[in-house]
């Protein structure tokens, strides 16, 4: 039976039984275009044609030993790789425009290079002079990493086989052209083929590829999401312009934990790593003010320790404003919900402004009650004591509930010299001597305790 032609958006890559004009998905005019398989031959005409080899069966008891990783140097990096550079793996990295993806992979390159890998750095995007000047400017020029202007994804094949390197980069996947599909380079087509070659390639010839993806607005890696799925690791460069730290986070790991994040500071000569996250985001805090709460976090693995900041202010318009930074604007909504129908305490006629200081981003539910506690800090206009942390999740009764490795944020939180601690009850704590928590059950017991009013 022969196979239906398959037209795809070039736009959204949303998939279309025949040829429109107009495509329904995103509205975008012209955009659609008929795509073959990329492999197709008699054999597929008829299943019983299909003659292979029999596949290699094991049983889940068998033991392999775990792949030899390689160390950069860098333990930031390294930590959300899981411990280091697999062989034969494929990474994509993702982030903002001129948020620092190219000075860190020219680095990391640099370093693997100088551990006797053989790198190859590809750019897409920029002249080798270019690339040059960068690693002039890191001071990496006495690094043995090879480079290459290239955007035909079959010239790159070619030099990957003649060169056999041992970590190849490739910046970016959006601007690779692959001769034999039928659309402008990062079109949907053009990085789903070149990503499926380039990712064949690392794992039939034991190559380490690293794939620079470009962003959508929406904080995406754009094109087509089955990219995400064809490579090993993804991970994401996170940070805002107006401040020097940066986030790169794992969220997608086949060798280590996912949501693993590395921590680097922007410098002028490129980015250094942050051994200790915690006391750099506490760096600049000043004395005690109503609306800033120190939040105990986990990120992955570690311990994060990060200032909440928090604005109520009277509102001039019909509709108050909710603006957030570094958090989700709809739990914001489901707090403020909570705590006018279980407090009674309304926000009605408020601006309500959340920030999470440093540019990091909070996504755990574990910060419910330290955002709740900046609020109504800053709404009472009561500043809580300077050693104190916040954790825990809220539920929509009120009720608190507990988080995971309370003990872990508690002994970071001491090390930084808090003394005061408040978590939902119920949290599975060890003896933290010298460190005094306050559990509690309930948000109306919370309020009451801690600014003296349910």
């Amino acid at each position: 039976m022969a196979r239906a032609p398959s037209f795809v958006c070039q736009a959204c890559g949303a998939a279309h039984g025949k040829w429109s004009g107009r495509c329904d998905a995103c509205g975008a005019w012209n955009s659609i275009t008929e795509e073959k398989p990329l492999s197709a031959g008699p054999a597929s005409k008829t299943l019983g044609a299909l003659r292979g080899r029999a596949v290699a069966l094991t049983d889940l008891a068998t033991e392999e030993a775990p792949p030899q990783r390689t160390i950069s140097g860098m333990d930031e990096f390294d930590r959300v790789l899981g411990g280091g550079l697999v062989p034969a793996s494929a990474i994509l990295v993702g982030g903002d425009p001129g948020i620092g993806k190219s000075t860190l992979l020219l680095q990391v390159a640099a370093n693997f290079a100088r551990k006797n890998l053989k790198t190859l750095y590809v750019s897409g995007e920029e002249a080798s002079a270019q690339v040059r000047m960068r690693a002039q400017r890191l001071g990496l020029t006495d690094a043995p990493v090879k480079l290459a202007a290239e955007t035909n994804l079959r010239d790159i094949l070619t030099t990957l086989e003649t060169e056999k390197p041992d970590l190849v980069v490739i910046d970016s996947i959006q601007t690779m052209w692959a001769d034999n599909v039928e659309s402008a380079p990062g079109s949907v087509s053009q990085v789903r083929a070149a990503a499926h070659e380039l990712t064949s390639f690392a794992k039939s010839r034991g190559v380490a590829v690293v794939l620079v993806g470009h962003v959508t607005k929406d904080g995406q890696i754009a094109g087509p999401r089955v990219v995400e799925h064809m490579v090993d690791t993804v991970l994401y460069f996170e940070g805002e312009r107006g401040h020097q730290f940066r986030i790169l986070r794992a969220v997608k790991n086949r060798f280590g934990p996912a949501d693993e994040i590395g921590v680097f500071e922007m410098t002028g000569a490129g980015l250094a790593e942050v051994a200790n996250p915690s006391a750099l985001f506490l760096a600049d805090r000043d004395e005690p003010a109503p609306g800033s709460v120190v939040f105990a976090g986990i990120e992955g693995t570690r311990p994060v320790l990060v200032e909440l900041q928090a604005l109520v202010a009277p509102s001039p318009l019909a509709q108050p404003r909710r603006s957030v930074l570094g958090w989700d604007a709809g739990r914001l909504a489901m707090i403020l919900a909570v705590l006018e129908a279980r407090v009674g305490i309304p926000f009605t006629g408020l601006d309500v402004y959340l920030n999470v200081a440093g540019g990091l981003r909070v996504t755990e539910p574990a910060a419910d009650l330290a955002v709740a506690a900046a609020l109504l800090s800053a709404r009472e206009d009561a500043a809580l004591p300077r050693d104190m942390v916040v954790f825990g999740e809220i539920s929509l009764s009120g009720a608190l509930r507990p988080v995971t490795q309370a003990e872990n944020r508690l002994k970071e939180a001491q090390k930084l010299g808090f003394t005061t601690a408040i978590a939902p009850k119920g949290s599975k704590v060890g003896q933290m001597s010298g460190m005094r928590l306050n559990t509690m059950a309930d948000l109306i017991t919370f309020v009451g305790e801690t600014f003296g009013a349910g």
